[in-house]
């Protein structure tokens, strides 16, 4: 089963409105910011759609106006799909997930104050848990945060500001998460940002008795990071979108630190550098 969304235009017209297009189409004079406000407020037609690669059947739903983007298919269920409303972080409501016959439809992260962002979001390999880049707020407190599928349980998992990254992952057994760092100019201005981390996550128990609130509340912990890459001389135009191997034992990113873009891993030790 593949994924995806498109704009949805009118039967027999393959060429959008010159309006439509226009928003579409980034300007050569135009930030990617303002480029990103116009396509919002455009409000085009869109939809998602699964395709059967054995029989060839697609299938439409979920119509909106929302920008829908970043389809992705649970790894383990074949009928879960997450997407997102596109556009500045702050002005949507990012992450969603929805059955593959248009039923279920649920938002992941209900913001809970102005200037609050979240994206970027990943399912682990388990399918269980959605995990997303989570800002409170924008570019002044940053964490890692997971949504437990099956039950809406929530973990979020804190980082420095130097540690924020532009992109994050989880190994496959979930035991260990990588990070591509950012550079000065990002949304985390991080001094001192430009890594490739490991991170290895600590959770904060409650120390007596039963966890209050009966489990509803948001399990919080920290992250513990290793540095394995210096990315000094990478230009953060280009992202390195980190990636763990099946085995657990490299990360693998994309780098132009050299000047040409090439494909790099790094191994994963099983324990902490001094």
């Amino acid at each position: 089963m593949l994924a995806g969304s498109f704009v949805d235009r009118a039967p027999g017209n393959d060429q959008e409105p010159p309006a439509e297009n226009s928003a579409l189409q980034k300007a050569p004079d135009e930030s990617k910011g303002q480029w990103m406000h116009k396509r919002l407020q455009a409000r085009v037609p869109m939809q998602l759609f699964t395709l059967d690669i054995k029989t060839g059947q697609a299938k439409t739903f979920h119509p909106s106006t929302d920008w829908l983007n970043h389809v992705q298919m649970s790894p383990t269920d074949p009928s879960l799909m997450m997407f997102c409303h596109e556009g500045p972080w702050h002005l949507v409501d990012r992450t969603w997930i929805i059955r593959a016959d248009g039923s279920g439809l649920k938002q992941v992260h209900p913001r809970t104050m102005e200037m609050e962002i979240e994206g970027h979001e990943f399912f682990g390999a388990d399918g269980k848990t959605i995990w997303y880049d989570l800002q409170t707020p924008r570019g002044e407190d940053f964490w890692l945060a997971g949504y437990e599928v099956a039950t809406g349980a929530r973990t979020w998992y804190h980082l420095q500001r130097n540690e924020w990254s532009v992109h994050y992952n989880v190994s496959p057994d979930g035991s260990l998460f990588a990070g591509d760092g950012g550079h000065e100019g990002s949304v985390a201005r991080a001094p001192d940002g430009k890594w490739i981390y490991l991170f290895r996550p600590q959770p904060i128990r409650s120390s007596e008795g039963p966890a209050p609130g009966g489990g509803k509340l948001i399990r919080p912990g920290v992250f513990r990071s290793e540095r394995l890459v210096n990315m000094a001389t990478h230009d953060y135009t280009l992202e390195p979108n980190v990636n763990f191997t099946p085995d657990g034992k490299w990360i693998v990113f994309r780098s132009n630190m050299f000047n040409s873009t090439n494909v790099y891993a790094v191994e994963v030790a099983s324990t902490p550098k001094p």
